[in-house]
């Protein structure tokens, strides 16, 4: 078995939640670990509608707090990450019998005012009958337009774990906690490496439960040691067929039960459509759309657009499992998007976190908020100090993309226009990682599809923590959409021979 030195945190849980906390706190000089079963970001962190928001809806059940917050976090986050955050107009058609103009137009108003907002546009009425946002059904000929923005989930969590593991902390993936009890001041953590089946024990003051949906699971595996709350496990699914309009718009479209759907367009060929809300019994591990869920959101785009979709057109869907905090709301989509931080401190064990709840765009506020209230346990050398920080990549001189890409393309010619700008959103001024001293398109290795090439594969499993196919096609890239079923087949079988000795940000801290 082997021990590790110990640490002030361990963190269980690599998804946005806990690869947040751990940059914190790795930027505070506090020794931490984080310990994931799966893949960064492979459960809810990488299922969501991609969306940096306060949550317009949410006005609808008084969350006043959590939205002024969250549209606050949007401008820090647009500031600290502008290569995987960009600002999106968002098209809000009226339909007669549904929200009322006045309702729309007052949430609207207070969307605009209830939050900082610099960097975004105000919102305004369009009429949609000219055929500007797309072709809708005959009679949606009014709208109101806001502004938001888009993320790419996924690398947002690679980024907050590489500037984690860069102020170092240690990262282990594919990494199951077993189980953990007390000694002393410490938390002695049974943990196993799920490939090989390696035992591993590490030593930490404080816990921090950051497992989403199984929060629960870990917490019943620490003798002891209750919450008083509980998660409401929650389905979200989407679905991504070709562009449904031109533009680089999003849609927000009401639907009679009360929920919106989202149609936003993704990923350039495509539009994504999402989500759905049910609720959810099983292994979070072990989830998919259903047909009752295709039925629903195919249902929503053939209620506002002449164009309909046929099951064959859907080239990818997603589902995700959302550990919404329990508030014991009458339906799934009303349970409250907030997060508690629970703290469990006692005589007779060392202090544990849990986190219930929460939201992407909230992350890290959230994590600000768990480092204040462990600082009886474990201060750090300095207080707050992510807000202004930049992610990894996001470094941009005057946060100016389009200046950033430009000269992208400049200093790398030989990239085609749609491949300079995806590696130029993936990775930020950390592209030339990725690209080196290369003057032609040969010395990027081999072309897998998509614009993927063994360059940047080799990156990805020496300093992202890659391990198969699917994280490399589907959560740190997406060329998976772009490539045949051919072609990823072929990537598949080539992927072993190039991940046979990959090295990770933890090897670098263990060597």
């Amino acid at each position: 078995m082997a021990a590790d030195d110990c640490f002030d945190l361990l963190i269980v849980g690599g998804g946005i939640n806990g690869v947040g906390i751990a940059r914190d706190a790795a930027g505070r000089q506090l020794r931490v670990a984080l310990i994931e079963q799966g893949d960064l970001a492979q459960a809810t962190s990488s299922a969501s509608t991609k969306l940096i928001h306060g949550g317009l809806r949410y006005l609808e059940f008084f969350e006043f707090r959590l939205v002024r917050e969250a549209l606050i976090e949007r401008e820090r986050l647009l500031g600290i990450a502008p290569h995987l955050i960009r600002p999106m107009e968002f098209i809000l058609p009226h339909v007669e019998g549904l929200r009322p103009r006045w309702q729309i137009r007052l949430g609207l108003f207070f969307y605009d005012h209830i939050g900082t907002r610099q960097k975004l546009p105000a919102s305004r009425s369009v009429r949609l009958a000219t055929g500007r946002y797309g072709r809708l059904r005959a009679g949606l000929d009014h709208g109101f337009a806001y502004a938001d923005c888009a993320v790419d989930d996924s690398r947002l969590v690679i980024a907050n774990a590489i500037d984690a593991a860069e102020r170092g902390a240690r990262i282990w993936t594919r990494t199951r906690f077993v189980s953990a009890a007390p000694q002393g001041s410490l938390w002695h953590a049974q943990c196993q490496d799920v490939a090989t089946g390696e035992k591993r024990e590490i030593r930490a003051r404080v816990l921090v439960n950051a497992a989403g949906p199984w929060v629960e699971q870990v917490l019943r595996s620490i003798p002891d040691v209750q919450a008083e709350s509980q998660v409401r496990l929650v389905k979200g699914s989407h679905l991504v067929v070709p562009k449904l309009f031109e533009g680089e718009h999003a849609f927000m479209l009401q639907n009679p039960d009360g929920r919106i759907v989202f149609a936003i367009p993704y990923e350039r060929d495509w539009t994504l459509i999402g989500t759905t809300d049910v609720p959810f019994t099983g292994d979070p591990s072990q989830v998919a759309i259903s047909q009752e869920e295709i039925d629903y959101l195919t249902g929503t785009v053939r209620a506002y657009f002449e164009r309909t979709i046929e099951r064959h057109e859907i080239v990818w869907t997603y589902a995700g499992v959302r550990p919404l905090l329990d508030d014991e709301s009458e339906s799934a989509s009303k349970v409250t998007r907030d997060y508690r931080l629970e703290l469990a401190e006692s005589p007779s064990h060392p202090p544990v976190l849990s986190i219930f709840g929460g939201k992407i765009t909230t992350y890290r506020r959230l994590a600000e908020a768990a480092l204040g209230k462990l600082t009886p346990f474990v201060r750090g050398s300095r207080g707050d100090w992510t807000d202004t920080a930049p992610l990894p990549g996001g470094d941009l001189l005057g946060a100016d993309f389009d200046a950033f890409l430009s000269e992208v393309r400049r200093h790398w010619p030989f990239l085609s226009p749609v491949q300079a700008s995806r590696l130029a959103h993936a990775y930020g001024t950390r592209v030339e990682r990725v690209l080196g001293s290369a003057t032609t398109t040969a010395d990027l290795g081999e072309e897998f599809g998509g614009g993927l090439t063994r360059a940047e594969v080799e990156y990805l499993l020496e300093q992202e923590w890659a391990r198969t196919p699917e994280d490399v096609l589907w959560r740190r890239t997406k060329a998976g959409l772009h490539m045949s079923a051919q072609q990823r087949e072929l990537f598949a079988r080539t992927f072993q021979e190039l991940s046979d000795k990959p090295r990770t940000h933890a090897d670098y801290a263990a060597s």
